[in-house]
C-alpha cells in the first residue's frame, strides 16, 4: 500500500501466499515482482517460489519447469532442489528426483521428511503432507 512498486514486497508476499495455500495469488504477486525487477539477484528464488505455488496447485509439470529455471541459475539453491525433486517425483521422473535428493543430502545431510516443517512453514497440514510425500517418493529419508 505504501509503495506498490517495491519488488521485494511482492516477492515476500508471493512466498507468504504460497505458504498460506493461495497459489494463484502467490504467482500473481511473484510475476509482479519479476516485472518490477527483471534483473533482480533474487530471481532464482522468485522462480522457486513460483514452482512451489504451481506444486501446491497440482500443476506439477509447470512447477518442474520453474524449478529447472531456478536450478540453472543457482544449482545449489536448497529450496529449488527440494521443489524440483518433489515435482519430478509427482510427474514420474523418479531417476531425476532421486538424483536431486542425493545432491540435497550432500548439501544438507540433516534434512529428513520429519523436519521439513522446519524449512517450509506451510499453514495447512495437507500442503506439508503433499510436499512430504513427494519428497519421500523421491527418496528423502524419514
Amino acid at each position: 500500500m505504501l509503495n506498490p512498486n517495491l519488488a521485494a514486497a511482492w516477492y515476500f508476499s508471493g512466498w507468504v501466499r504460497a505458504w498460506l495455500s493461495e497459489p494463484d495469488v502467490s504467482i500473481e504477486h511473484l510475476r509482479r515482482a519479476m516485472r518490477l525487477s527483471p534483473l533482480d539477484p533474487l530471481m532464482a528464488l522468485m522462480w522457486t517460489a513460483v514452482a512451489f505455488a504451481h506444486f501446491l496447485a497440482g500443476r506439477y509439470d509447470e512447477a518442474s519447469s520453474w524449478a529447472a529455471m531456478a536450478l540453472r541459475e543457482n544449482p545449489t539453491l536448497h529450496s529449488a532442489i527440494r521443489i524440483a525433486a518433489a515435482t519430478n517425483a509427482m510427474t514420474g521422473r523418479l531417476k531425476l528426483a532421486q538424483e536431486e535428493i542425493v545432491l540435497m543430502r550432500q548439501l544438507d545431510p540433516t534434512l529428513r521428511v520429519s523436519n521439513l516443517a522446519d524449512v517450509m512453514p506451510f499453514r495447512r497440514s495437507e500442503d506439508l503432507a503433499k510436499y512430504s510425500e513427494a519428497l519421500r517418493i523421491a527418496g528423502l529419508p524419514d
